[in-house]
Parts: structure tokens; sequence; C-alpha cells
């Protein structure tokens, strides 16, 4: 049965964009402004705070203002959130392939001997 998640659909909706996973994963590195972010971006700053809005949106990072400066990171938690729905995902599918394995092997006929 599916269960509706909405923090999990907003962060593979943020994650679907490849802009905002590059953002990701500098970020996986340690914080950064949001100019160190932007610098190596072929975009406008504002085309940069949309998509920061949007990562922030879905949980994904998290941005604090000091001063003039806007620094972001990742926020661990919600990273882990779409990591454990996509393991569980794969172990289901790892168990399904193993059973199918399983009766393939029982259901094989023997192999006579060759000549």
């Amino acid at each position: 049965m599916l269960q509706y998640q909405p923090p999990l659909d907003l962060a593979f909706q943020a994650l679907s964009d490849p802009t905002r996973r590059r953002m990701v994963e500098r970020l996986s590195a340690g914080p950064a402004t949001v100019s160190e972010l932007a610098e190596p971006l072929p975009m406008s700053m504002s085309a940069v705070v949309q998509h920061l809005k949007i990562l922030e949106a879905s949980g994904l990072v998290v941005t604090e203002k000091i001063g003039r400066v806007r620094t972001c990171r990742v926020e661990p938690q919600a990273l882990g959130a779409a990591e454990r729905w996509i393991n569980d995902r794969r172990r289901s599918v790892e168990r399904s392939l193993d059973r199918l394995g399983a009766f393939l092997n029982e259901t094989r006929p023997n192999e006579e001997p060759k000549s």
C-alpha cells in the first residue's frame, strides 16, 4: 500500500533537478555561503536563490543568515529519510529476486552428463 509522505515527496522533487543535486553534493562536503554555491554555476544569483528556496522547502538544506552572509548546510535527517526509502525498496526487490532465484534452482531440470 502506498503511503503519502509529503516531506519525502518534496525531497525527491528537489533532487530531481541536476543543479539542486549539484548544490547538495557541494554542501555534503561542508557548509557554504550562497556566493560560494553560485560561483561554479552558469546562472544568475537570483536563479541560485530560487533553487535554494526549493531545497529549503524540502528540508534538505538549512540556511542561516549572520549579518549579510547567508550560509547553507545539508540537513542529514532529510537525506536519511530519502536514503531509507530507497534502501527499503532495494531490499524488497532483492528479496523478490532471491525468491525467484531459489524457485528457478528448484525447478531446473537435472542436466545429463555429456559423453
